[in-house]
């Protein structure tokens, strides 16, 4: 998955992953074991991939987080893990 020019993401099926690590894979509907967060360019962007992330299976798993210097909002994908986008007004920041 192609998230910018210089940001890909590489969603493998669990049996696969599998093969990738000798350590028992995480049910991350049950527990946390990463959020991935990403800059974004604007607060439109933000609330734009989240919108397309949850019409192809993501639910939101929080609020947007508006603190007027910074904007952040997200989800979690349909195996669970949490994605955060993030927007920081340039030099806004206390």
């Amino acid at each position: 998955m192609i998230v910018d020019e210089n940001i890909f993401v590489m969603l493998l099926v669990e049996k696969f992953f599998k093969t990738l690590t000798p350590n028992a894979i995480c049910d991350a509907t049950k527990s946390t074991e990463v959020i991935v967060c990403l800059s974004a360019e604007s607060r439109e962007k933000i609330d734009e991939t989240v919108r397309t992330a949850v019409a192809a299976g993501a639910r939101i798993h929080r609020e947007p987080q508006d603190h007027g210097f910074m904007y952040g909002h997200g989800f979690q994908d349909p195996d669970g893990h949490i994605w955060e986008l993030v927007y920081m007004q340039p030099r806004a920041t206390p």
